[in-house]
């Protein structure tokens, strides 16, 4: 399958895995699909996640979190916002705040993959990358 939107593919396959509770989902490995994992994991939207495969097939593997006795998914919604087709930037006043700062949105800046609050809090805006609650 040749995605050219990496992020996208992430995103559903978490989705997807996270509706049918799978503990864990691979994602295949991008400078980008890592930071996006760092990102999650140190929010606490999902466990571990380490590198599996070699060579040109990498994949990372992600562990995924879920609560109560009904095994409720940690992520109740992942959503796109910048897309290939259709960019979206905001300064560093216009970075949104997801559900009220419940949720994170993930900013691509110039000093890395963040959060919107880290984003704020070093002064920085770019690249809405997507919301997850």
């Amino acid at each position: 399958m040749a995605a050219n939107d990496t992020i996208s593919d992430m995103l559903t396959r978490i989705r997807n895995a996270c509706m049918v509770k799978h503990p864990t989902t691979q994602v295949p490995a991008t400078n980008m699909t890592r930071s996006i994992a760092q990102v999650l994991k140190e929010e606490g939207f999902i466990g571990e996640y380490e590198e599996t495969g070699e060579g040109i097939k990498k994949y990372l593997a992600i562990s995924l979190k879920y609560h109560g006795k009904n095994r409720q998914p940690t992520i109740s919604r992942l959503k796109r916002v910048s897309k290939p087709g259709l960019r979206v930037y905001s300064k560093r006043k216009d970075i949104p705040r997801v559900l009220g700062g419940i949720g994170i949105a993930i900013v691509s800046t110039s000093r890395g993959v963040m959060t919107d609050r880290e984003a704020r809090r070093q002064g920085v805006g770019g690249e809405i990358l997507c919301y997850v609650w």
